[in-house]
């Protein structure tokens, strides 16, 4: 369903962008955010998924600032390869890069939000604090985003937490809800990844409930 396009981010980075159609009018667009391990498998099914049910969904490939083409699994060696490449990218330079992709969508007359996972779900916040013109955001389980909680989203903003997640304990969830209580939030009796059927961590009821939820959220903020 998918192809591979090139985006350019404000900088003059060039890097390649995960492309899905969707059959007859689109709903809007949508930025797809990876987690640390590229626009793998998973993630371009994700944008698939999205296409399918009416959006123009562009995953940018948001490592090929510092590992051009990265793309891995999800064995510790692949998480602690992941992180590696994700400390030699500033969250900043991966901010443009989801604008650029954001920019191509708004050209193309689409509403646009973004959606992402992990990684990808502290950008979509940081996307909703920073990205003008967005018609809005949703985050899965980003360990950022309370670090950033000082920062007011300039769009409506979803976000999804896995209650067992061993890397966001409870008091993450509370600062962002405290710092932001118009902020809509979900916690789901799951563990981190909980959205990614590759991951050991996968819970289907909760996956399945959360895109419920971020569907709903998408057609009411972008048609």
């Amino acid at each position: 369903m998918g192809e591979i396009v090139t985006l350019s981010a404000e900088d003059g980075h060039t890097l390649a962008a995960y492309r899905a159609t969707p059959q007859g009018k689109a709903r809007g667009g949508l930025v797809i955010v990876q987690e640390i391990f590229g626009v793998n498998s998973h993630i371009r099914r994700v944008t698939d998924g999205f296409a399918a049910d009416g959006y123009v969904a562009l995953a940018p490939a948001i490592f090929d600032r510092a590992e051009p083409g990265f793309m891995t699994g999800y064995r510790q060696e692949d998480i602690d390869r992941g992180r590696a490449v994700r400390m030699k990218i500033p969250l900043a330079d991966m901010v443009k890069d989801i604008r650029a992709a954001v920019r191509v969508l708004e050209g193309a007359g689409h509403k646009v939000g973004v959606v992402g996972y992990c990684l990808g779900g502290s950008l979509a916040w940081l996307s909703a604090t920073r990205i003008d013109g967005l018609a809005g955001t949703v985050g899965y389980y980003g360990g950022a985003i309370a670090e950033h909680a000082q920062e007011k989203p300039r769009c409506p903003v979803l976000l999804h937490w896995g209650e067992t997640d061993q890397s966001i304990p409870p008091d993450h969830w509370k600062t962002v809800s405290t710092a932001h209580p118009d902020v809509s939030m979900h916690v789901y009796p799951a563990g981190h990844g909980f959205n990614c059927d590759e991951r050991g961590s996968y819970h289907e009821p909760s996956a399945k409930l959360a895109r419920t939820r971020t569907l709903e959220f998408l057609e009411r903020h972008l048609g």
